[in-house]
């Protein structure tokens, strides 16, 4: 069964909701990837200063994993209300929820001021980013996707290009803050300035999205929505939902890798922060091209083609990660940035956006979609606090068992996407979801 039609195509609201899911994925991931990025070079001296250095540092990737396991949450909230109400209405939710609880960051006192009671505040603020953050990821996607009625790679891969772009003004405003400031500075109040900016991000960013209408497609199911959409998913498409998960789970393991855990294992290796940071810089804005062109190419032979060779790749580049930052050599290290970040991950990354979108129908897309996603993205938190705490234990000693353990992630998305139909070609007002051959139910 199909919904009503769905009214012409509008190239303006389109173009908007692109606008919309770009800047709104920016701000988001400005926000969330700024903690990410503090987690590793400011939050274990300032939020766990009675810590050793080491445990400190599992410690700030324990908080910043917080926000991963709240987005799951976040993603069936906002999924629930979302696939009832409208995918905007909820979307102004999430943006204000994000820069509001990265404002109060930005002025949370730190542990000498107030003891315990600050890392307690700090996770409860990070909880807020991870629930805010699960429901705009699959609302931003939906606005691109169901506005467009063709290209849906090329335009839904706007949202994920708005992480890495997210990525760029979080790693330069805080590199920029530090090498301006001082050490000593940057330490003391510095690093609060990028949390503060949150608000002026937020004022933009509401601006664009309050002028994107809602979709066409859930206009035109708006009359039949799903009464508890995450029991649909469960009940009527499980395994498209487990797959879902497996699929996206390297792009995550391997973007926590290269986005947060390579900050940490970099400087403790003997380079300086600010080396780092230019190298993740300059890769995260080499990777949004990258992310949008290999999502317009997945339009042309596939999204599986794509992802499959991502995963493939990425599997080999685990094993040859940490030699070339065992190097010592910067340029090296710039390098396996760039290859990472910027040329392998893209590939498996780009697609999922349009991918998640076309795995289910219209009533529940915004649930299934969400929860997928952000399912998946689990690894992008976990991913760093295991590595740190395998570091650990070894004492510095060797990172084998990690690159083991991404190729594993990596052989599991290519398993379950062989697993998966092509759903490039299909058709969002359909009620019949893009599963595998054989049925959920």
């Amino acid at each position: 069964m199909t919904n009503p039609p769905v009214s012409p195509p509008n190239q303006v609201q389109l173009h908007r909701a692109v606008a919309s899911s770009f800047l709104g994925s920016v701000i988001e991931y400005y926000d969330f990837l700024l903690y990410a990025t503090a987690s590793a070079v400011v939050f274990g001296k300032v939020f766990f200063s009675s810590l050793d250095p080491l445990t400190a540092t599992v410690a700030s990737f324990g908080t910043f994993a917080t926000g991963y396991l709240a987005r799951p949450l976040g993603g069936v909230i906002f999924g629930h209300f979302g696939d009832r109400l409208g995918r905007k209405r909820m979307l102004i939710l999430t943006m204000t929820l994000m820069g509001l609880a990265s404002f109060l960051i930005g002025v949370l006192p730190t542990y000498e001021q107030i003891g315990v009671l600050a890392p307690i505040a700090l996770v409860a603020l990070r909880v807020l980013q991870g629930v805010a953050i699960g429901g705009e990821w699959g609302g931003a996607v939906l606005m691109s996707a169901e506005h467009a009625t063709s290209r849906r790679g090329l335009w839904a891969s706007f949202t994920n290009a708005g992480a890495p772009f997210g990525m760029v003004l979080s790693t330069g405003v805080l590199s920029g803050a530090a090498a301006v400031l001082g050490e000593e500075a940057f330490l003391s109040w510095g690093w609060r300035v990028p949390f503060l900016l949150s608000v002026l991000l937020l004022a933009v960013g509401l601006f664009v999205r309050l002028r994107v209408e809602e979709t066409p497609v859930f206009e035109a199911a708006s009359g039949r929505p799903g009464r508890m959409p995450l029991l649909e998913v469960f009940r009527h498409h499980p395994r498209t939902l487990l797959l879902g998960v497996g699929v996206g789970l390297a792009a995550f393991v391997a973007q926590g890798t290269l986005t947060t855990y390579l900050i940490a294992y970099g400087v403790r290796t003997g380079f300086t922060r600010q080396a780092v940071l230019n190298g993740l810089t300059l890769s995260s804005a080499l990777a949004v091209v990258s992310i949008i062109g290999w999502s317009a190419l997945s339009d042309r032979v596939g999204r599986r083609p794509v992802v499959l060779a991502g995963a493939l790749l990425m599997a080999g580049f685990g094993f040859v990660l940490f030699p070339m930052v065992n190097t010592g050599s910067v340029a090296v290290l710039t390098i396996a940035l760039v290859l990472g970040q910027a040329v392998i991950h893209p590939l498996m990354y780009g697609p999922l956006a349009a991918m998640y979108a076309e795995l289910f129908p219209t009533r529940n897309r915004y649930t299934g979609a969400s929860l997928g996603y952000q399912l998946a993205g689990l690894g992008a938190g976990l991913g760093p606090l295991l590595f740190a705490q395998l570091d650990a234990s070894s004492g510095g000693g060797s990172t084998t068992t990690i690159s083991v353990i991404i190729a594993g992630c990596c052989l599991l998305t290519v398993v379950c996407v062989l697993a998966l139909r092509e759903t490039s070609t299909d058709d969002l007002t359909s009620d019949t979801p893009a599963v595998p051959a054989a049925t959920d139910a």
